[in-house]
């Protein structure tokens, strides 16, 4: 399986791997940086470069055994099989997938209610929550803002299934749970705000969130109301 970077370092921007496979417009690595698809947050896109050519990396996803795949844009060059290659994300995107992934946990902070959904965007992004009341967004807003401002450090760790089924009030998402059988899964730590299993990359403090308030409240069901953020930047 490929050695997943990106959980222990989200800030990497690039780095060498060797290809272990590649055909059907996509190239298998046996490490990488590239975020791949999942809980609600998009595959990373890049670059990809080797000695006598070079390709761009239009999504990351999982392949049906598990395996990462970085997905080649249509028309350009396959590395063969062991050819060592350099992988760049594209940053600026990424990176706010990271603050807006964050701010979403903060989000779900403010508002304690079960988590029936979720989306990450580069402009964008929500959370859906199990819920009747309305939302009071000037409350919710300040809320958010002051969590930022007092720059609550972040860090990961990780806790085997049997921990994790010990605490079941850690899982705030209804409709999905965490992937178990692995032996161990990964929670994402916001000092003093929030601790809840997470795959995603994140920031190392609130304070790069940065300017983040809410967006449209809509009520999508009669427990249901979708709840979206934007990046004033």
């Amino acid at each position: 399986m490929t050695e997943i970077l990106f959980r222990d370092d989200s800030y990497l921007r690039e780095c060498q791997a060797t290809v272990t496979d590649s055909g059907d417009g996509a190239v298998l690595l046996e490490r990488t940086i590239f975020y791949p698809t999942g809980g609600g947050q998009p595959g990373d896109t890049g670059r990809m470069s080797w000695d006598g050519g070079n390709a761009t990396i239009i999504n990351t996803v999982y392949g049906d055994g598990g395996e990462i795949r970085h997905l080649v844009a249509e028309g350009d060059s396959l590395p063969g099989s062991g050819t060592s290659v350099n992988i760049e994300i594209d940053w600026d995107r990424r990176y706010r997938h990271m603050r807006m992934h964050t701010a979403l946990h903060l989000l779900g902070s403010v508002l304690q209610y079960g988590v029936t959904g979720g989306s990450i965007g580069a402009e964008k992004s929500r959370l859906d929550f199990d819920m009747v009341d309305p939302v009071d967004k000037e409350a919710v807003n300040s809320a958010l803002q002051a969590l930022v401002a007092d720059d609550h450090p972040i860090t990961c760790r990780w806790i085997t299934d049997e921990e994790l089924a010990a605490k079941p009030e850690l899982v705030r998402t209804l409709s999905v749970q965490p992937p178990k059988g692995a032996g161990k899964i990964r929670l994402l730590e916001i000092e003093g705000v929030d601790l809840q299993p997470c795959g995603g990359t994140h920031l190392k403090s609130t304070a790069e969130v940065g300017a983040v308030r809410l967006g449209k409240v809509e009520k999508k069901g009669k427990h249901n109301r979708r709840v979206s953020i934007v990046l004033d930047d």
